[in-house]
């Protein structure tokens, strides 16, 4: 595994491109019954192990009022470093669903589409959280489900849960006892379940789990997770399909505001950023677009500027016009990089990492392999995220290659 540096970028270079050197393996090669023996023990200890379980002993739990303005809903989340929370209706005294960085992309949509600058300013001043399905509704967006699940529940059919309604995260909801209410107790998210597979030589419960991710060596290619293009090259596509295809891809000079569309209409968290050669520069996330609510979506006059709260987290925007080489520059320096493998890297691996580092996709491009095969180092050859590692590791069918599936 590899990271690109915010400065990886040919546009934005301000110093030596460096990568994490890969990590060498000195255990043996896995055999392919080996590896199923492996993947048969993870799932019997998610299927031990209730969703209780994968939480530390103290946590921190956000909860968000329907009622609550969206601007302050934003602030909320941005002065605690998340980037979703449960949403609770205090009339009914029930639990919501969840605000999500989605949620707040299609509002920039609908306002981009909708609204002028001065009316876009007014109405995010009283824009309340329950009114974002209604704009899910305008937009013609699928609502998303109402999940939850008990923290009893086993870590097997919450994992299932997830995969089985493209969610990212799972709402943990008890009742009281004394009231008969509903109790959000906290949000099982993808990134938490496939971490604690990766740390549980900590639990005496099992303490053969950590040795068993340590037997999955047979590569991503061979596994086929993630999702991988048809072909970089446009002779060998299908009529009017692009290059990279299925992968949403972008450059440095498209707009801004032409990725938020692909983040809304594709509901994914994240487009690689490509030159022309498809040699993988960088990623643009939803995260970056956390903007300041007043000016969500709306088209500023060339006179107006803003320094605080921004369109891209810590930067300085002005119109969602601008391109993404421009917003790359804005971006803060504490940006973590792009994760990146190719598809010889193991599953293990990949579950080892998630283990150092927080990790919700890795882009796969192009390596020695193919560079023999007359491919070229460096170029996208697919992504993988957090719902493809889980839908593996818990046995539901795998993404195969050039299947039309938008990445998360």
């Amino acid at each position: 595994m590899a990271t690109l540096s915010p400065s990886n970028s040919p546009k934005v270079l301000r110093r030596r491109v460096s990568t994490r050197p890969r990590a060498g393996s000195h255990l043996p090669p896995s055999s392919q019954e080996s590896h199923d023996a492996a993947l048969n023990a993870i799932r019997a200890f998610l299927k031990s192990h209730t969703s209780y379980d994968a939480f530390p002993v103290s946590f921190r739990l956000i909860v968000l009022d329907t009622k609550l303005n969206v601007k302050k809903a934003l602030q909320c989340l941005l002065l605690n470093g998340v980037v979703s929370a449960p949403l609770w209706n205090s009339e009914k005294s029930k639990f919501a669903g969840m605000l999500t960085v989605l949620d707040i992309i299609h509002l920039i949509q609908y306002y981009y589409h909708t609204a002028s600058y001065d009316y876009a300013v007014m109405d995010v001043e009283t824009f309340r959280l329950e009114s974002l399905r209604d704009i899910e509704k305008e937009l013609g967006v699928a609502t998303p489900p109402l999940l939850r699940e008990h923290p009893s529940s086993t870590l097997y059919d919450a994992s299932k849960l997830l995969i089985q309604t493209h969610a990212r995260r799972l709402p943990l909801l008890d009742n009281d006892t004394e009231t008969g209410h509903e109790v959000i107790v906290s949000v099982l998210t993808q990134y938490r379940l496939l971490k604690f597979i990766s740390i549980n030589p900590h639990l005496p419960s099992a303490p053969q789990c950590h040795k068993e991710v340590q037997r999955l060596h047979l590569s991503l290619r061979k596994l086929k997770i993630g999702t991988y293009v048809h072909s970089s090259s446009p002779a060998d596509l299908p009529e009017g399909r692009k290059p990279y295809y299925p992968i949403a891809t972008a450059s440095l000079n498209t707009p801004v505001f032409d990725v938020v569309h692909m983040f809304s209409e594709r509901a994914i968290s994240a487009v690689p950023i490509i030159d022309e050669e498809g040699i993988v520069v960088n990623l643009y996330e939803t995260v970056d677009v956390i903007v300041r609510i007043c000016l969500f979506g709306a088209r500023l006059k060339p006179e107006q500027t803003f320094n605080e709260q921004t369109l891209v987290r810590l930067g300085a925007y002005q119109s969602l016009d601008l391109t993404i080489s421009e917003a790359l520059n804005q971006r803060s320096p504490d940006f973590p990089g792009v994760v990146i493998c190719t598809a010889s890297d193991s599953l293990g691996t990949l579950l080892q990492l998630i283990k150092k580092r927080r990790v919700h996709r890795l882009v796969v491009v192009e390596g020695e392999e193919e560079e023999q095969r007359g491919g070229k180092k460096g170029r996208l050859l697919g992504i993988i995220t957090l719902s493809d590692v889980l839908r593996y590791v818990i046995g539901e069918p795998g993404i195969v290659e050039g299947e039309d599936t938008a990445q998360t």
